[in-house]
């Protein structure tokens, strides 16, 4: 079965999207690397759709009725058109890129009327995770794109994952996310026992080389990571120009334009750290 990973932090611009879309490329793009990769954007931001889609792809989609996660958490709300109709997994599942090895990304996109779910959440917590079931067994590598907020979907995200991976910059805003996040977990664990991921690590990501601050900021990622028994990953995601580029043109940053190779080596060489952290 696949391993199931939810990128997760209670505090927005970390880079959770970015890590996710060029971990489901490095997994399939890279030579040696023939996994099949579910992406499932948990974001009404919606950011990791059109990453991975491209805008004018993702807006077309939808315009033509593209099943969404949001279609997921609505399959069995009642409108004034009729009864709810079965949602079929496969019908959500929108193909990226496939190559001739058998490696390839999909994703089940997002949309902005995924925030309507959050104004009746009740009873919708474990759709993710039973439709997530539903598709896993095609895949090696499922990666959940959380939104920056405790919520249903961040519940629904720890019901279908494995693991937590948490992304953090070294700096005072993004490090007191990490407390947040330490109580979610523990309040989820009191809700469902038995049913809490295990936390993958702590990945530095984007460190725009501010010394004082960031070496007081990973002092603190470090003392919190230390209480609650989270591996800190030793290789760590450099800042880079190069992937919000990537962004706008749609690639992961082993194929954007001027990114160096120095960088793309470097996600590299995380990307292979938590392989192995997840036994992938």
């Amino acid at each position: 079965m696949a391993k199931k990973v939810a990128v997760v932090n209670l505090k927005g611009g970390v880079g959770k999207s970015t890590i996710v879309t060029n971990l489901a490329w490095h997994f399939t793009g890279l030579a040696g690397e023939t996994k099949k990769v579910l992406v499932v954007d948990l974001d009404p931001q919606f950011n990791a759709s059109q990453y991975l889609m491209g805008a004018q792809t993702y807006s077309k989609s939808l315009a033509a009725g593209l099943p969404t996660i949001w279609n997921v958490l609505e399959q069995h709300t009642t409108t004034p058109q009729g009864a709810p109709q079965p949602l079929d997994p496969a019908k959500t599942v929108h193909p990226v890129v496939s190559y001739q090895d058998g490696a390839r990304i999909d994703l089940v996109p997002s949309r902005l009327e995924l925030a309507h779910s959050l104004r009746n959440p009740a009873g919708k917590e474990g759709l993710i995770a039973k439709h997530v079931s539903k598709l896993e067994s095609r895949y090696d590598l499922v990666l959940l794109d959380c939104p920056p907020t405790d919520s249903m979907l961040t519940t629904s995200a720890y019901l279908a994952a494995d693991f937590v991976l948490i992304p953090v910059k070294p700096d005072f805003l993004s490090t007191i996310g990490l407390p947040l996040l330490s109580r979610s977990l523990q309040e989820f664990g009191r809700q469902y026992e038995n049913q809490t991921p295990k936390v993958a690590g702590v990945v530095f990501n984007a460190d725009d080389g501010y010394v004082p601050e960031s070496r007081r900021a990973r002092r603190d990622v470090v003392a919190e990571a230390t209480r609650n028994g989270w591996y800190v990953f030793h290789n760590e995601i450099r800042y880079s120009r190069s992937y919000p580029s990537g962004a706008r043109q749609g690639r992961p940053i082993f194929s954007t334009t001027y990114a160096r190779t120095t960088v793309a080596a470097n996600f590299g060489q995380f990307a292979a750290e938590f392989a192995k952290v997840i036994g992938l």
